[in-house]
């Protein structure tokens, strides 16, 4: 099966069962929190799939990773989840497994992640108009959540990304595109 699939499928029945508990939000901030730690900690997933690491530490290592006091999770949506990964030997697949309930999240609540990068720190009055420019693309009815960030590297301008779009009007784009056009013309 494709390692993509079964993340998926886990996270579109962890996503139903949350909802009907009203426990999807709460569980999202852990999911997010875990998928953080994951990428902060590469070497989660290898420990997590590790057959000599014992089943109560995977649990209290998911926990910390999620940012879950000690037996916080017990009787949660989230305690079940681990239950369920322990017992089909998936735990591995534990930061997979979030990453996809956070889209399947996103998507079932019309939650756009985006992230504008600019050159300089945008002021007080370029933000607010960069937030309304970009809510008037995805609609008066989605939540966005944003995040700025400086790089740089961009030597001027900004780029956005909006979930899986891209817009790159900076100036490191434009000069990568003319040294493109140079080396075709050769």
């Amino acid at each position: 099966m494709n390692e993509g699939l079964i993340p998926r499928r886990y996270a579109k029945a962890l996503y139903e069962v949350a909802s009907e508990r009203g426990q999807a939000e709460m569980l999202y901030d852990s999911m997010r929190a875990l998928a953080d730690a994951a990428v902060s900690h590469p070497e989660l997933a290898h420990t997590l799939a590790n057959p000599y690491v014992g089943d109560a530490d995977k649990r209290r290592l998911l926990e910390t990773a999620a940012g879950l006091p000690a037996q916080a999770a017990s009787g949660s949506t989230f305690a079940d989840w681990m239950r369920v990964l322990v017992e089909n030997h998936r735990t591995g697949m534990a930061a997979d497994i979030a990453r996809a309930y956070i889209d399947c999240y996103r998507a079932q609540r019309g939650i756009y992640p985006v992230r504008v990068t600019s050159a300089a720190p945008l002021g007080a009055d370029e933000s607010k108009r960069m937030r309304a420019l970009i809510q008037s693309h995805i609609g008066p009815d989605a939540t966005m959540e944003y995040e700025e960030r400086v790089d740089p590297a961009l030597i001027g301008g900004f780029a956005i990304d909006i979930a899986s779009e891209r817009l790159d009007a900076s100036v490191r784009a434009r000069l990568d595109n003319l040294r493109l056009n140079i080396l075709k013309k050769q």
